[in-house]
């Protein structure tokens, strides 16, 4: 399977953006840094940034805090005029 090398990010009151996989992993580690705890199925796997690529193999979506959801979703961007 082809790597995925684009994401459109979601953040509350916030614009959509157009992020590569390593600035998805970037803000995703920073959006799980701010959790004071991450989430059950990530506790166990300690570092953040590990934590980030499971949500990024894995996952779509974050919930910050109640009512508070950031998500992700890959994207394929075609060349101009391709």
């Amino acid at each position: 399977m082809r790597e995925l090398d684009h994401y459109v990010v979601l953040e509350p009151a916030a614009t959509e953006r157009i992020l590569t996989a390593a600035e998805t992993r970037l803000w995703l580690i920073e959006q799980l840094g701010r959790l004071e705890h991450p989430p059950a199925d990530l506790a166990g796997l300690g570092d953040v940034a590990v934590q980030a690529e499971r949500l990024l193999d894995t996952a779509c979506e974050l919930e910050l805090e109640p009512g508070r959801t950031i998500q992700w979703f890959a994207v394929r961007l075609e060349p101009p005029g391709g």
